[in-house]
């Protein structure tokens, strides 16, 4: 099935949703019934595509590192500023909506009702099966990880059977545990369709969501089943560079073997609208999601040294000198080389308040699209005014799991399990040479907690602005056994203050930092751990409690 079939599908299947708009509400009258509609192959094909209809929601992979120390989203009504900066409530929902069931209960009608059809392959019926018991365990997967415990839900009749309490947060993991290990055989093991679940995904869902609860054997033995599917591998740069990161998250990286899935996006028929508002305001975008000075000084030293270790080769006036290759390919910061809409080649300046006697449309502290952090996220942003025909309709895809991540994943695993080997060591060099970087320094990285210091770094850098960020800082612990969350997201957030030297040939040294300057304050409790369940929900359900301290 072609990429532009699979979506036309999708926005045509809304005519035949027999799921309502949450999981409180009956069938709508004007809905084609089961027993009207479950007769052929083709009715459990439509139905499945339904199944497919938003069941990851890239939005939330773009804006989820807002939630965090690298990344920062200014305007309220994206909701996501409240969630970095610890004002969140049972009230302010916009960003919470994937609490709701639809989903949910189109997978659920479609497990049921495909019974009823007769197959004349029975690997067609269950590898349908398999993608369908995928879908709803990644969305309850989400749901679980966000809210710690949601309700596991049948297909209902009544708002009255729909009012059900929670379910604990250990039932709904096993449960998607479950799911996941029955879908896998399933599925096709081979490559599929572009955005379609293969056994790749499933695996990669496990993996995850394992890695997440802290099963790492369950997490280790998933990255290496996918590591043995032969689909996958790291899209190769040229020597030295980071050009095959870079060019993962552009339209000429949208076939990479590096890539397990991407949310498929078209200029026609079902557009990534969220691009443009990662543009900075000159460029005309809203600057709606942004990283941090904190992400900058995470990098290492293009050496392999860390900023703290490598002495005067470190410059705090000239942060972004010298830095590990990929900063410049996740960052557009201050001093870079620019094409800007007109097509004019631009120095990037994000810290001068007038440029050439004329008011900077980038200052930080003037216009709200200004990014307030005077960086960009560079991954997914073209350079110059003809790279997206739109920018608010572009055909970019969006990466949901990548091979990177399951070398990290599987260090990481291995790590916490047998602590320092050379498996661990090869999976990290991996990443690190397509970047550019030095090998592991064995002798310095020796031991399982320097070495998951080193893992936790890597993983930051490498996958910076995926939505990643902040569920590590809520899984992993400090030496005290305290969220990592509790040191980081405590404080200050700050940009910094200066100027852009454009004489300056060596696009790190142009800016020269003189200060810094507060965005916001920062607090996290132990309870942020959770979200609150949206107050919308609870008025419908009353047997929903509201998680501790909200």
């Amino acid at each position: 099935m072609k990429k532009y079939i699979f979506i036309s599908a999708i926005a045509s299947f809304s005519l035949l949703n027999v799921s309502c708009d949450d999981f409180l509400d009956t069938v709508p009258h004007d809905a084609l019934s089961p027993e009207t509609t479950w007769k052929t192959e083709a009715d459990a094909e439509k139905f499945m595509i339904g199944c497919y209809s938003g069941w990851m929601d890239d939005g939330v992979a773009l804006y989820a590192d807002c939630g965090s120390d690298i990344g920062f989203s200014y305007h309220l009504h994206e909701g996501w500023k409240y969630i970095g900066n610890g004002g969140m409530s049972a009230g302010v929902s916009e960003v919470w909506d994937f609490y709701n069931f639809n989903t949910i209960r189109n997978c659920n009608d479609f497990l049921t009702n495909i019974e009823k059809v007769a197959f004349t392959d029975a690997a067609k019926k269950n590898n349908m099966i398999g993608q369908v018991k995928t879908i709803r365990a990644w969305q309850y997967f989400e749901k679980n990880w966000y809210y710690g415990g949601v309700p596991i839900i049948d297909s209902y009749e009544t708002a009255a059977e729909a009012q059900v309490p929670r379910n604990t947060e250990e039932e709904v993991k096993q449960f998607i545990y479950k799911e996941l290990d029955e879908a896998i055989p399933m599925l096709n093991s081979g490559a599929v369709e572009a955005g379609t679940i293969n056994q790749g995904v499933a695996l990669a869902i496990k993996m995850r969501s394992a890695l997440y609860y802290g099963d790492y054997d369950r997490a280790k033995q998933a990255a290496v089943a996918i590591a043995k599917l032969g689909l996958y591998e790291l899209e190769p740069s040229t020597s030295g560079t980071a050009s095959g990161y870079k060019k993962l998250f552009l339209t000429d990286g949208q076939k990479s073997p590096e890539i397990i899935l991407a949310i498929q996006h078209d200029q026609n028929l079902l557009s990534n609208w969220m691009i443009g508002s990662m543009y900075n305001n000159a460029d005309g975008g809203w600057s709606s999601m942004v990283p941090t000075q904190n992400l900058v000084d995470i990098y290492e030293m293009d050496n392999g040294l860390t900023k703290e270790e490598a002495g005067n080769y470190y410059d705090p006036t000239h942060p972004f000198a010298n830095r590990d290759p990929r900063m410049e390919a996740t960052i557009l910061f201050p001093g870079q080389n620019w094409k800007n809409l007109d097509g004019e080649d631009v120095i990037i300046n994000t810290l001068d308040k007038k440029i050439n006697g004329e008011d900077n449309p980038n200052d930080p502290s003037g216009v709200d699209n200004a990014s307030k952090t005077g960086l960009t996220w560079a991954k997914y942003l073209g350079n110059g005014p003809t790279y997206y025909a739109d920018m608010w309709n572009a055909n970019a895809n969006t990466i949901m799991f990548r091979y990177a991540e399951v070398l990290l994943s599987f260090a990481e695993a291995k790590n916490e399990l047998d602590g320092p080997c050379d498996s661990v060591y090869c999976a990290l060099n991996q990443i690190r040479q397509r970047a550019g970087m030095s090998d592991v320094d064995k002798n310095k990285y020796n031991t399982k907690e320097t070495l998951r210091e080193l893992i936790r770094r890597e993983r930051t850098v490498e996958l910076a602005g995926e939505g990643f960020r902040r569920a590590d800082i809520l899984r992993w612990k400090d030496s005290n056994g305290k969220m990592l969350a509790e040191t980081v997201l405590n404080g200050s957030l700050t940009r910094i203050t200066g100027t852009v030297n454009n004489e300056e040939t060596i696009p790190g040294k142009r800016a020269t930092v003189t200060g810094t300057e507060l965005i916001e304050k920062r607090v996290f409790q132990p309870h942020n751990r959770y979200l609150p369940i949206p107050q919308q929900y609870r008025d419908k359900n009353p047997q929903l409690d509201q998680n501790p301290g909200y």
